[in-house]
């Protein structure tokens, strides 16, 4: 998306393009584009799990960050997710807005003094229904969006989970398989487990990526699949959501 006006943003990209990604959408950051971005803004490509960051003198510029997923384990110390924490922790002391999805989400509550681990019920892949409580939203980016139910269906695929929120971080969703679905800090912080950006397509390859892997049993992955058949995510309501945090609506 070329740009045109005032509104800048930047996606930390976590993870390289599967081949599927790049072949039917020609990579992840168009995925996140299609998702959140809007007409006449400015959108950046950072590859921080290649080492390319942006400069600090260019942070100011930014209106917002979004971090991606990654099959990397968020509480690892490669020195690109240790300098990844080190500028969330920056870009939070200027008050920057951040989205982290996934390891994103993880990744942030780490770096703002949270704990990570493996998850103690093992893998969700799949589609999850979450529940919001939308009287802890911070005020803002819920307005005008009653219709929003409490609960919502986000595709999810991890192994890791938020086992403690940062200090001053509100728990904001849950479900019966994660009990930190989403966090925020102030306005200006949001964490989403799940993945708001995948379309259901993604995830069968992911699935079946995972399985060729060995990461995942054949059982699992089948049974993945079929649940996934069986119903939609709430694609459209996830992404008014972030689209509302980023642009401080």
């Amino acid at each position: 998306m070329k740009a045109t006006s005032e509104k800048r943003y930047a996606l930390l990209l976590a993870a390289r393009d599967s081949d599927y990604v790049k072949k039917v959408y020609g990579g992840y950051f168009n995925v996140f584009i299609a998702a959140f971005g809007e007409d006449g803004e400015r959108w950046d490509l950072y590859r921080v799990v290649d080492g390319e960051f942006p400069n600090v003198d260019e942070l100011e510029k930014y209106d917002g960050f979004v971090i991606s997923g990654s099959p990397f384990d968020a509480y690892g110390n490669d020195y690109w997710i240790l300098k990844l924490c080190l500028l969330l922790q920056t870009l939070d002391a200027m008050d920057k807005k951040i989205l982290g999805v996934c390891f994103g989400h993880q990744v942030l509550c780490r770096a703002l003094g949270g704990k990570v681990r493996k998850a103690y019920t093992g893998w969700d892949i799949g589609l999850r229904k979450v529940k919001i409580v939308k009287d802890l939203f911070p005020c803002g980016y819920l307005n005008e969006m009653d219709d929003i139910p409490p609960a919502l269906s986000i595709i999810e695929c991890h192994q890791d989970e938020v086992w403690e929120v940062p200090t001053g971080a509100e728990v904001i969703a849950f479900s019966e398989k994660t009990g930190v679905e989403m966090f925020a800090v102030g306005d200006h912080i949001l964490g989403i487990q799940g993945h708001p950006e995948y379309t259901k397509d993604i995830l069968f390859n992911l699935i079946d990526r995972l399985l060729n892997n060995d990461c995942i049993e054949k059982g699992f992955a089948e049974d993945a699949k079929f649940a996934l058949d069986m119903a939609e995510p709430d694609r459209k309501c996830w992404e008014r959501i972030c689209r509302n945090f980023l642009k401080g609506r």
